[in-house]
């Protein structure tokens, strides 16, 4: 089952399925390392930033980002 990271709960892993955002939002996330099939672990949630683990480095995303990435559980397929 699919969902966005704005709902994956800390201390989670999950890897990211897609991202449903305009170009320049993509084109970002990936520069941060956040790109389809890529293991994300989240470190801290709040009402702010969504702060999470990825390729060895600490990211915050922003609660819109967050709601336009797609994940799935770590180990499931992905789409691109």
């Amino acid at each position: 089952m699919n969902r966005t990271l704005s709902e994956v709960s800390r201390g989670e892993t999950v890897r990211v399925a897609g991202v449903d955002s305009d170009r320049r939002t993509v084109r970002r996330l990936a520069e941060m390392g956040l790109t389809p099939g890529v293991a994300v672990t989240v470190l801290q949630t709040s009402k702010g930033p969504i702060l999470v683990a990825v390729r060895g480095a600490r990211v915050a995303v922003g609660q819109t980002m967050a709601a336009g990435i797609t994940v799935a559980p770590d180990g499931a397929g992905t789409r691109t």
